[in-house]
């Protein structure tokens, strides 16, 4: 019998919605412009009108519940808190409100423990009990899964690997440090690192896609871009090893994309800084999750968690 949940991805510029069923299928989907509101009351209502469309259009009764990835995320409160990339400001808390139309089961966790939940109940990681999810795009986010279960720390905020120092006194990152991992391997970071080896001003109209594109084609300056990223990445990834000992590591992320030119020197570093122990027993291995979906099912295999 199909059990069906939500799956609610809030970004800066858009809010993506899905209904899922229990096989990983996205039935429907939806969207309103996260940065259309100010006040969050209007906001919640439109959310949930959008749940009730998709239900109504699909003849769908009952759900599951509603599992929400989002920036500065909280499992244990259900809040949003002060996300520097949403226009409404403050503690959003999301369970409670929705609760207000909705008498269903509310999961809330930041954007990358939804995908590597979502890995977990959907792709790639079907199975494991121990694994790290990297995600690489604006920032770099991080999920980690130990005995099967997702780590959130005493905070609800455990996992932020992409804001471990990789170099100190370095580049400055968002979070207002400096030498954060994100600084270097994201895709801003890896623009940055390209023009750094060209020795120019840093121009617009290259991103880490075109750069990917360039390495691709045998430019000299672009693969040795991403031979600098896979280094940097292989270390942080060896470290991440020596406190969790995961079956495997998940990468995704348009950087990933590029294939050979980071994960051929990436598996390389990987393994040139890896303690001798945890030597052969941990793979690196791609998302199985579609770029489109692995937002909204992530979220939506948050519920999975209430059972």
């Amino acid at each position: 019998m199909s059990t069906y949940s939500i799956g609610i991805d809030i970004g800066g510029t858009n809010t993506d919605m899905g209904l899922v069923r229990n096989d990983g299928t996205i039935v429907t989907r939806s969207n309103i412009p996260t940065n259309a509101y100010i006040d969050f009351e209007p906001y919640i209502r439109d959310i949930v009108a959008c749940i009730e469309k998709m239900m109504k259009d699909c003849n769908v009764d009952t759900i599951e519940g509603i599992g929400i990835g989002a920036p500065n995320g909280n499992f244990y409160t259900g809040c949003v808190d002060n996300a520097p990339n949403l226009t409404i400001k403050g503690v959003l808390n999301f369970e409670q409100e929705i609760h207000k139309y909705m008498n269903v089961p509310v999961v809330l966790s930041n954007d990358a423990n939804a995908a590597a939940y979502g890995e977990m109940v959907y792709g790639g990681a079907k199975g494991l009990q121990h694994f790290i999810m990297f995600t690489l795009g604006t920032g770099v986010g991080s999920g980690i899964v130990i005995d099967g279960k997702l780590v959130h720390g005493s905070t609800g905020a455990a996992g932020e690997l992409g804001h471990s120092i990789l170099i100190p006194n370095g580049r400055r990152c968002t979070c207002g440090r400096n030498g954060c991992l994100e600084t270097y391997t994201s895709a801003r970071g890896i623009v940055q690192t390209y023009f750094e080896l060209k020795g120019t001003p840093v121009t617009a109209d290259v991103d880490s896609k075109r750069i990917g594109d360039l390495a691709n084609q045998g430019d000299p300056t672009a693969l040795k871009t991403w031979e600098t990223v896979a280094d940097q990445l292989g270390l942080a990834m060896a470290n991440a090893v020596n406190f969790s000992a995961p079956q495997a590591i998940f990468l995704m992320g348009g950087p990933t994309k590029v294939g050979e030119p980071l994960l051929k020197p990436l598996q390389a570093a990987f393994d040139r800084y890896i303690l001798n122990i945890f030597a052969g027993s941990c793979q690196i291995r791609m998302s199985q999750l579609k770029a489109n979906e692995v937002a909204i099912l992530g979220a939506a295999a948050l519920i999975k968690m209430k059972k």
